[in-house]
């Protein structure tokens, strides 16, 4: 469970701190008062909220070196990731140097000079059985990550831990390639979006309820080495997700199911929420039905 006042006099970092997740974990850590400090790629400038920004690439081990030397941050969250599922052979190095490549750089770097606790997210895509084929150079990726992160800690002690991350949806989401940005603007547009078949299960989870387990992980004792799902327990088809957007909007367009290939070796896999509770005190607040209308209300007005 977790401790009291974690965060008092602390700095944290957030890799991929820009991004959908990483953006309201930073709001999030912004108000309990820790010195939050975002990296990215791009320079940008200390915004409203109070991130301090860092420019930097973690694919470089100096970078990643002289970041962290210069921050020294007590908490680390490694949300920075190549987030492409296709299976495409150009994904393959991409996806190795920021998803696997730079997790390498920062638990050594942040193994050689300390911190509290480093939450490294994983995702619902990677195998979890050692004799299980990864099903997308992103999934191959990621379970590397996470076996690098076991062995850091079996090894060298690193107080690194692996939030296995399900189906996020909801505000802020501006990769409109993803499913539900893509879907809401269409109907919101009437326009027909093409879709796979739909039949496949996912596990939804609002980006909200994801940040505030991240900081309750972080906060948490005795998960160092452990992986913890954060999920919503429940799984929902995609056809009966689009139905919902459906009824949401009020649309009259309808989506044009099976013109988009299914792709191979889709993982369906449901969030052991029960022992996430158990270990971090952890639960999902947000129901699929009510985050779906306040996604769509927040591409409405923008």
């Amino acid at each position: 469970m977790m401790n009291q006042d974690p965060y008092h006099n602390k700095k944290a970092l957030v890799t991929g701190a820009s991004g959908f997740i990483g953006s309201h974990l930073c709001n999030l850590l912004n108000n309990t008062g820790v010195e939050v400090h975002g990296v990215s790629r791009e320079k940008r400038t200390t915004d409203t909220t109070g991130t301090i920004w860092w420019q930097g690439d973690l694919s470089k081990f100096t970078d990643v070196n002289h970041l962290l030397n210069d921050i020294k941050p007590d908490y680390i969250y490694h949300l920075a990731s190549y987030v492409v599922g296709a299976r495409d052979l150009e994904n393959i190095i991409p996806t190795f140097l920021s998803n696997l490549s730079s997790t390498v750089n920062l638990l050594t770097c942040a193994t050689k000079l300390g911190c509290t606790r480093i939450v490294l997210v994983g995702s619902q895509e990677e195998p979890d059985k050692g004799n299980v084929i990864p099903s997308s150079p992103y999934a191959a990726a990621k379970w590397s990550a996470g076996a690098y992160a076991r062995m850091f800690h079996a090894l060298y002690s690193t107080p690194v831990t692996i939030a296995r991350v399900f189906m996020v949806y909801g505000p802020g989401q501006n990769d409109l390639s993803k499913l539900i940005p893509y879907v809401t603007l269409s109907l919101l547009r009437e326009q027909d979006p093409k879709l796979t078949g739909g039949t496949r299960q996912i596990d939804w989870v609002y980006v909200e309820d994801v940040a505030k387990g991240l900081l309750s992980l972080s906060a948490s004792k005795d998960v160092e080495g452990c992986t913890v799902d954060l999920g919503s327990g429940f799984l929902v088809s995609i056809k009966d997700t689009i139905k919902k957007l459906e009824k949401i909007i009020g649309s009259k367009t309808k989506p044009v199911f099976g013109s988009v290939p299914d792709r191979p070796m889709e993982q369906v896999r449901v969030a052991d929420v029960k022992s996430t509770y158990d270990k971090i005190g952890w639960k999902p607040a947000v129901g699929l039905e009510k985050g779906l209308r306040t996604t769509v209300d927040w591409y409405k007005r923008r």
